[in-house]
């Protein structure tokens, strides 16, 4: 797995005169977009975690790129107007910790070639490409075994042309330090050495195949390196059509999911179970597992201080998870019960019979908090279950305000966060929650298959000594194992996993902040159009989440439910009922991969419904 990249930006692009005078040439833009900007999206869908950029000349404007994307980091070459770009890259090398993509700054191309060099069998491996006519080609040569020999801007030099250099490669860190070691080695009689100079000495010098440079080359590749203004010209009119139309072929038929979950998905999400089989037992797949845990720990809360322990399942898995393990004999429990999630504890906690209460509520209406700590007190509880986010109606329950009062009382607390995290921002110390359940497949926005128990390590660590009421499902053994073994106990969801991690990748980018402005401006966009037809919510519009709303059906006879869900599916919309026993409603979530303008053209279908039935 390619968990890097490194891009080369330190260069004056001196060939492009009055564009590059002020600004790299990264930033010249194609399809309004910086070109260097496309390759940094193109290498987080492509699975990669960060990004180091060495910088040179005008390096403030990666400075703001890097301010944007926070997974990118950046190493200036202070002496990039004397050295080539060898010399950027040997700047970057200290950053690099395994095998990773290398990239020049100024390509577009098409997310093809990553992927190829991806799934490449070889450790180290250059993507070439047949003749582009460009004008300014860097010809390959390779040894009958397709490993790099020489490379030349002059063909006349080489025996045969095996490829032109696009500008892509995956190389080890060992090979990256012999690169280096190469161009310190030659400082005084090549300056300005470019990286394929090193690459070239390396491969052809080795005596080992797995230290050797493999060429893969892709015959009619849709790709250009822009130096001057002709390949620009080039780039803008003919190759970057051609890689919108390439990669539109590829991409999946969108389904915009308004239930409340599982979510809309990216396509990269999507496509990041379309994997090598892997046996979950190896080492490779135990680092993604940590990897995936430690980052959903740090969503949750501060470094060192939050454990995530994972299992295959629904949120109801996780749920069922804390309520079996997390609490000891002779204590007792306070559930409350204001919708179908909160009604699930309840449930959940009778199969194992446990003593508890419920306190009943609204489900629509806000929460008196007086009265449940009253109740909490007068009951002398021992632990607090609460849902975060009712996804039975949209209502946001008060958690952080009840679980800070139990904690002043000595009550351990259970938070059902499903529909919640990922979208509010939550710090489980600061809130006072010590168990917190989410799943893979709802604001996170990966596929279902994964669910996990955010645990406060105090609170976790009390665990070791409650009965075992479950296998499958026992918090301790599952978080002692994995923490032994970087394994889980049984089978894991290996795609879902996979799709999970590609989907924190995303989040990272996004922010879970970030994430909710743009959740509350789709709600924003179905509030405005449920007023304007005269519909009524069910949840005071004060104390909606903005994730989910449930919304009263018409009192017309000619409504069917159906008959709307169908319309919408025809438009590549779909939508929920509610699941309250005594309200007819349907839901709209905004969860997951969705946007305002796709909110927009859902209202316009929910409005020519409801004028078609008037």
């Amino acid at each position: 797995m390619i968990r890097q990249a490194v891009i080369m930006a330190g260069g004056l692009g001196s060939r492009l005169k009055g564009r590059t005078e002020a600004m790299p040439k990264g930033f010249i833009e194609i399809g309004g977009k910086a070109i260097v900007e496309w390759s940094v999206q193109k290498l987080f869908a492509a699975g990669v975690e960060e990004i180091i950029i060495g910088t040179g000349h005008c390096s403030e404007w990666y400075e703001r790129l890097a301010e944007k994307y926070q997974c990118i980091k950046l190493a200036r070459n202070d002496r990039y107007a004397e050295t080539g770009s060898m010399g950027t890259l040997a700047c970057c090398a200290p950053l690099v910790h395994g095998d990773f993509l290398l990239l020049e700054s100024d390509l577009i191309y098409d997310s093809i070639g990553l992927s190829v060099l991806v799934n490449s069998v070889e450790t180290n491996v250059i993507l070439a490409s047949g003749p582009t006519k460009s004008g300014d080609e860097v010809y390959l040569q390779t040894d009958d075994n397709g490993y790099l020999v020489r490379h030349s801007k002059n063909s006349s030099t080489l025996t045969r042309i095996d490829g032109e250099l696009v500008g892509i490669t995956k190389l080890a860190k060992k090979t990256l330090d012999s690169m280096v070691a190469y161009c310190l080695d030659h400082q005084k009689d090549q300056p300005k050495m470019e990286y394929e100079t090193a690459m070239s000495a390396v491969s052809s010098a080795s005596p080992d195949a797995a230290s050797k440079i493999h060429v893969e080359k892709i015959e009619h590749y849709a790709w250009r390196e822009i130096d001057d203004e002709s390949h620009l010209e080039m780039a803008s009119s003919t190759v970057y059509p051609l890689i919108v139309e390439n990669e539109k072929v590829r991409s999946v038929r969108r389904e915009v999911l308004l239930n409340p979950g599982p979510a809309t998905t990216t396509d990269s999400v999507k496509m990041a179970q379309v994997c090598a089989d892997i046996c979950p037992r190896e080492k490779e797949f135990g680092q993604v597992m940590e990897w995936v845990a430690s980052e959903l720990s740090l969503m949750a809360g501060a470094p060192g201080r939050i454990e995530t322990v994972l299992f295959g399942g629904s949120g109801t898995a996780a749920d069922e998870v804390m309520i079996s393990s997390c609490i000891p004999d002779g204590a007792k429990l306070l559930i409350v019960d204001n919708g179908a999630y909160g009604a699930r504890f309840a449930k959940i906690a009778s199969v194992y019979k446990l003593d508890f209460e419920v306190h009943s509520s609204s489900g629509y209406l806000p929460l008196d908090v007086a009265a449940v700590q009253k109740k909490l007190i007068d009951g002398a509880f021992t632990h607090f279950a609460i849902v975060y986010h009712e996804t039975t109606t949209g209502l946001l329950n008060p958690v952080p305000e009840l679980c800070r009062f139990c904690h002043a009382h000595g009550i351990t607390t259970i938070v059902d966060a499903v529909s919640a995290f990922a979208a509010i921002t939550i710090d489980m110390d600061r809130d006072c929650i010590d168990f917190m359940a989410s799943t893979s497949n709802k604001n996170i926005q990966g596929m279902a298959g994964v669910a996990f128990v955010f645990c406060r390590k105090e609170a976790l660590e009390k665990t070791r000594l409650y009965p075992m009421r479950n296998y499958y499902l026992n918090l301790w053994d599952q978080y002692e194992y994995f923490r032994k073994t970087k394994q889980t106990r049984f089978t894991p969801p290996v795609q879902a996993l996979y799709a999970l991690r590609q989907a924190i990748i995303e989040t990272k980018i996004e922010t879970i902040e970030g994430r909710y402005e743009r959740y509350t401006a789709c709600w924003k966009e179905l509030v405005q159009t449920v007023k304007k037809l005269g519909l009524e919510m069910l949840v005071p519009e004060a104390h909606q989440s903005h994730l989910i709303t449930a919304i009263v059906e018409p009192s017309t006879p000619s409504y069917s439910f159906d008959a709307l869900h169908d319309l919408a599916r025809k438009h590549q919309f779909t939508i929920y009922p509610g699941k309250l026993s005594d309200a007819n409603t349907f839901r709209i979530a905004n969860i997951g991969d969705i946007k305002p303008a796709e909110m927009k053209r859902f209202c316009g279908v929910l409005e020519q419904y409801l004028h078609s039935i008037r």
